[in-house]
């Protein structure tokens, strides 16, 4: 039987099904109770944005600093089971000050040596996300009294449950340079193949047309979706879209890279469920899990794109009250 979200929770009695598509389901209810109930080693790719422990209580929920690391640790303990052996978790965890003090918290290291020494994941490599189009913050230490730059780059953990997950590089080459353009129209007037100071060799193969290069592990994407379809729809349903939300293109990157067609993606973070709405782009089966039922429910709008706005509020009001609507 090949697996699909809706197989795959033939056996789950915890959390409730919100809607599902074509490849995915969106569930509401706590990962930690739906995540042993999960079949082992079912899951290719686990990418998550789970909520920053802020000084200031949010209304999609937070834990205090101090307590983050134990409380997404319990997380990560419960998703490694249903992960594949060849399987991956992608976390990505935004920084913080500490309380009243210019001094940064290191929350987002002792949550991946806690992943590292007491879990046994691998850590395959670390990400940083920059978002150019990020605020000024914090503002009493980079507005008001200017003793601190801006914060704009998150770390992202690639982690592993072995030393060798699956992994496609080929699928998120990037455009070469004008200048590597150049080189490649005619290696030989650009270089010849030796060994440089730094010990690098320099072979033929500096020459060969890859199809692109291979990008870097700092991700510059602008979160700067404001008028986009999620949230232009939310406005005109009169309703609070999700406060705390990832470009599309990191999940993207993630899920090229990490999985192939029909594999399984899973976002146990769900907010407005941008992991899933990207996998299902992307051609992969993917389960996203929610605690808050607005939340999971107003995520229904990202599949909804092309439709009047009248057909839209009503499928809505079918998933909020309970029908469960296939989109």
């Amino acid at each position: 039987m090949t697996m699909t979200p809706h197989n795959l929770l033939a056996n789950v009695t915890a959390g409730k099904v919100i809607y599902t598509t074509n490849s995915g389901v969106q569930v509401c209810g706590d990962s930690l109770d739906i995540l042993p109930q999960l079949p082992a080693n079912s899951v290719d790719l686990i990418v998550t944005s789970p909520p920053f422990p802020l000084l200031r209580q949010k209304e999609y929920g937070n834990e205090d600093q101090h307590a983050y690391v134990d409380w997404l640790v319990s997380f990560a303990k419960a998703a490694k089971d249903a992960l594949k052996e060849t399987g991956s978790l992608v976390i990505d965890i935004g920084g913080a000050y500490q309380r009243g003090r210019p001094v940064r918290s290191l929350h987002q290291y002792r949550v991946l040596i806690a992943l590292v020494d007491d879990l046994g994941y691998q850590l395959a490599e670390e990400f940083y996300w920059h978002n150019p189009a990020k605020l000024p913050s914090p503002i009493e230490w980079v507005n008001k009294r200017k003793i601190r730059v801006k914060d704009s780059v998150n770390t992202v953990w690639w982690l592993s449950k072995t030393d060798f997950p699956k992994v496609s590089l080929d699928s998120v080459r990037v455009p070469y340079s004008e200048s590597m353009r150049r080189l490649l129209k005619n290696p030989e007037s650009y270089y010849r193949p030796k060994v440089r100071d730094s010990g690098h060799s320099i072979g033929k193969a500096f020459g060969l047309d890859n199809g692109g290069a291979l990008p870097s592990n700092l991700l510059s994407y602008p979160n700067s979706d404001s008028n986009g379809f999620y949230i232009r729809t939310c406005k005109e349903l009169g309703l609070r879209s999700h406060p705390a939300r990832f470009p599309a293109a990191l999940p993207e990157f993630f899920i090229k890279m990490l999985t192939h067609q029909n594999d399984f993606v899973l976002d146990i973070f769900g907010g407005s469920n941008t992991t899933g709405h990207v996998a299902e782009i992307l051609g992969r089966k993917w389960l996203s899990i929610e605690k808050s039922h607005e939340y999971a429910a107003l995520s229904g709008v990202r599949f909804l794109e092309g439709k009047p706005l009248p057909e839209i509020r009503e499928i809505h009001r079918a998933i909020v009250t309970g029908e469960g609507p296939k989109l």
